[in-house]
């Protein structure tokens, strides 16, 4: 078993990771920096649309504050098209060798997704120290997470799949959990009527949560 690689690990201040699903490309910087304004300094744009890769870009192009991660990574070549595009960090809501490898090719910070005990032991294995527990609450929930720490108190979740405020205070409070992830801070009808203003206040009742 490796050591954990803090190299693999991303860095940024917040305990809350918006899970953004990006269509239109104008709204990517101005999101962030309503998110900026509400206390969160990173964000999870997803590759599940066309407009993600060019949404990354632009936000760290043009606000460089903004830790921008690249979520849904499933693909070895998706590594190298985020890196390119400006992302800090990567995100899958899986992993298999092949892309953990292209990411530590890549020197690219990498959060791979587990569901179960097995595929932790595998991440531990490939020296990650945080992993993502995806989807958190179909896969056991608060529980799942709390028989987790037993026998892997050693390793840190960002759960994330059905976090929400009504929960997401009671997962920060488990010693196991670094973070957690979620897309209500962004909500679709907020972005598309580009009420930034919503948009920040959700972030700081988020941050707030998280306290």
């Amino acid at each position: 078993m490796r050591e954990p690689n803090p190299s693999m690990r991303p860095v940024f201040s917040s305990k809350v990771v918006p899970v953004i699903v990006i269509t239109h490309v104008e709204h990517a910087v101005p999101m962030a920096h309503a998110l900026l304004e509400g206390g969160i300094d990173v964000m999870e744009v997803t590759l599940r649309h066309p407009a993600g890769m060019a949404a990354i870009e632009a936000i760290a192009k043009h606000v460089p504050h903004m830790q921008v991660g690249a979520g849904t990574v499933r693909h070895t070549d998706d590594i190298h098209r985020v890196q390119s595009a400006g992302a800090r960090f990567a995100l899958s809501p899986g992993f298999t060798d092949a892309l953990v490898q292209a990411a530590m090719d890549a020197r690219l910070p990498f959060i791979p997704g587990v569901m179960t005990p097995g595929e932790l032991l595998r991440a531990q294995a490939h020296g990650f120290s945080l992993v993502k527990l995806f989807p958190a609450e179909q896969c056991g929930g608060l529980g799942m997470v709390k028989a987790l720490n037993g026998p892997f108190a050693d390793m840190q979740l960002c759960p994330t799949g059905g976090v929400s405020p009504a929960n997401m205070q009671a997962y920060l409070r488990e010693p196991n959990v670094a973070m957690v992830g979620g897309s209500w801070i962004t909500p679709a009808d907020a972005v598309a009527r580009g009420d930034w203003a919503h948009i920040t206040r959700l972030a700081q009742q988020a941050v707030a949560l998280a306290a």
